[in-house]
């Protein structure tokens, strides 16, 4: 019996042995690791099925009032330059159609980098979305690559276009760019719809080439669905207020020029937050139940690190419900929680993000550092050195356990 039993131990070893080496051929690794990974996602929903974040245990929530008070941004009067007026700007052409990249279809999780080579594309770069994910986000399980790290990607590798980002972008920015020739990368919410536990809102880029306003709709190269599908100008409007309206615009380094006069006075960052925290202040104020527009003001208020007030817009945000994935692309609130003292609420909040979003870097680091700030260096330490598991590339997990003083 004990000798049955034996063989049979051998043999199942051998074989899980066997099973783990077809595995790590490339091919097949690259078959069957989203599947396994996506079976994992699943099981994660069915066991934290909570379709929106917790309301942090020490939320303050703020009356719209009571943040009007605290919340006033001077303005900002811009330089006159000349007496002369400005001359009528140019009226806009009811249809723009841009040519199209070579559209490519996105990896698992993917849509940041692939969405960018496209836009980069447009320009004449010959790469694909793997050469942006291999610096970017290696760990294709990795759900999440930020504006910030494609505009990194863009100035260190190819460095012969230029690239930034603005939020409060408006319908009319976005047709204002596209009419002169540049086209435009927006980040913007939608509905899966699904009968599983990954149903629900989540996070996209888009690529604009194009608008007709006689159909009332946006040209865009859609790295999940393909190329040249339309989008409405309302359904875009509406998921891109969960990203604060922002935009990705790339250009000849050499047409800088051009570039600044399309963005007027938002070509000052400083500038463009400032008239972007009125206008949430104001949609705030024309709707106190949009989770999305109190998020969007504590984003605009962290800007300029005021982190009590930036605190208050996200306890509403989050106690009115944000979907669950919203912390795998945004992060504001784990800062403005942190620089308020109140580590426990990042802790739980990155957890929350971590039972169904485990690949999530951003997380781990701020519940390391609050982990630190509250004794536990070996919890912080782990955290680091997760993190940089999942993107060895993360210069922040890296500063963080050089602070520590410990080994990657």
């Amino acid at each position: 019996m004990r000798s049955r039993f034996a063989w049979f131990a051998l043999g199942a070893a051998l074989a899980a042995l066997v099973l783990w080496g077809i595995y790590q051929l490339p091919p097949v690794k690259y078959q069957l690791e989203w599947r396994l990974d996506a079976a994992a996602g699943v099981l994660r929903g069915w066991m934290h099925s909570d379709a929106t974040l917790p309301t942090p245990a020490g939320a303050e929530l703020a009356a719209v009032t009571n943040i009007w008070q605290t919340s006033h941004v001077e303005t900002v009067e811009e330089p006159v330059s000349s007496p002369t007026p400005a001359p009528t700007p140019t009226p806009l052409p009811a249809e723009v159609s841009l040519p199209s990249p070579e559209w490519e279809k996105q990896d698992w999780n993917n849509c940041g980098p692939v969405t960018l080579a496209l836009g980069l594309r447009f320009y004449g770069w010959s790469g694909d979305q793997f050469d942006i994910s291999d610096l970017l986000k290696p760990d294709r399980g990795d759900r999440n690559v930020n504006v910030e790290e494609l505009i990194y990607y863009v100035r260190t590798r190819a460095g012969w276009l230029g690239a930034d980002y603005r939020v409060g972008g408006t319908l009319e920015t976005l047709k204002r760019f596209l009419a002169a020739g540049y086209p435009v990368i927006v980040e913007k919410g939608y509905i899966i719809e699904s009968e599983g536990p990954d149903a629900g809102w989540a996070g996209h880029y888009l690529l604009l080439t194009g608008y007709d306003d006689a159909s009332q709709v946006y040209i865009v190269q859609d790295s999940f669905k393909g190329p040249d599908e339309t989008v409405p100008y309302a359904i875009l409007n509406k998921g891109w207020r969960a990203f604060n309206h922002v935009y990705i615009y790339l250009y000849p380094s050499q047409e800088e020029a051009v570039i600044e006069a399309l963005l007027g006075s938002d070509v000052d960052p400083d500038v463009n937050r400032r008239r972007t925290l009125e206008a949430t202040r104001a949609a705030v104020e024309g709707d106190p139940e949009d989770a999305f527009v109190w998020f969007n003001l504590g984003t605009n208020l962290l800007y300029f690190e005021r982190y009590g007030e930036a605190a208050q817009a996200y306890d509403n945000a989050l106690s009115i419900g944000l979907p669950w994935r919203f912390t795998r692309y945004q992060f504001g609130p784990y800062i403005a929680y942190f620089n308020q003292g109140r580590f426990q609420d990042v802790i739980d909040l990155a957890e929350a993000t971590l039972k169904r979003t485990n690949k999530a870097e951003e997380s781990m680091l701020w519940r390391g550092w609050a982990r630190y700030r509250l004794g536990d260096r070996a919890g912080a330490t782990e955290d680091f050195r997760s993190a940089l598991e999942v993107n060895p590339n993360y210069f922040d997990a890296q500063y963080a356990l050089d602070y520590l003083g410990v080994e990657r």
